[in-house]
């Protein structure tokens, strides 16, 4: 039996577009095809994409009853979800819409904290091209950084000012 889980980096890279060329049904209208959700495992120094988190149903959410109330998963383990949009400019594909959101999952208990709302409208904004991630802690920025430069450098490079700014830590 192997106990260390299988790596995989499942980047949603970008696809062509269903709408383009046309102004039928459709326009207008937000693609998931884009956007993967990156954890990052604050105590165990890494970051890992677990694409059931779509639809709350990743390694780290199962079996775990979530609230809002940080109270029922006191005790529990630290982690970011982090909403990565790729888009594509003319010399490549770049990570567009980076946003974080807060997670706390205590397995004991089979209970986690978590604010669907903010899970939702934080998917929403990185979608929407928005950069968030000055709400996470030093470690966890440097985690996710390094992730997604070793993942694609070139992406990283070509990725706005910002993101980079907002994820340097004492750089």
């Amino acid at each position: 039996m192997e106990d260390k889980k299988k790596q995989s980096v499942g980047f949603n890279i970008i696809k062509s577009d269903p709408t383009d060329g046309h102004g039928g049904f459709g326009i207008g209208s937000l693609s998931l095809d884009n956007v993967s959700p990156v954890f990052v495992d604050i105590e165990e120094g890494e970051a890992f994409v677990d694409v059931g988190a779509m639809h709350a149903r990743s390694a780290v959410e199962k079996r775990i009853k979530f609230t809002n109330n940080r109270e029922d998963s006191e005790g529990g383990k630290p982690y970011w979800l982090v909403w990565v949009t790729i888009d594509r400019k003319e010399d490549g594909p770049y990570y567009a819409g980076v946003t974080a959101c807060e997670m706390v999952v205590n397995t004991e208990k089979r209970r986690g904290y978590k604010s669907l709302p903010e899970h939702v409208n934080r998917m929403d904004k990185s979608i929407k091209r928005h950069i968030i991630v000055d709400v996470m802690d030093d470690r966890s920025k440097d985690i996710l950084r390094n992730f997604l430069v070793n993942h694609d450098e070139g992406m990283w490079e070509r990725s706005e000012e910002k993101l980079k700014e907002d994820l340097s830590v004492g750089k």
